[in-house]
């Protein structure tokens, strides 16, 4: 099955940021070249799963807290 190609407001609604800023960000990722996309004519399309494979890059696992004073002057 082919990708789906989503305009810049979904991807926004995708990423979570429609709200606080619209298009903005996924804008600025895409001038950043930050972000995979495709030219249609003069639309600009992400693939879905460029989208997925963004938000999995930059998802940060959680880490073990280690045990001991971090950042305590003696």
């Amino acid at each position: 099955m082919a990708d789906r190609l989503l305009n810049v407001a979904e991807v926004a609604v995708r990423l979570g940021t429609w709200k606080e800023s619209g298009e903005r960000f996924p804008r600025r990722l895409i001038e950043e070249r930050r972000i995979a996309f495709v030219k249609v004519g003069r639309y600009v399309r992400i693939k879905e799963s460029v989208v997925e494979a963004f938000i999995e890059a930059n998802t940060v696992q959680p880490g073990r807290r280690r045990s001991g004073l971090r950042g305590v002057a003696a």
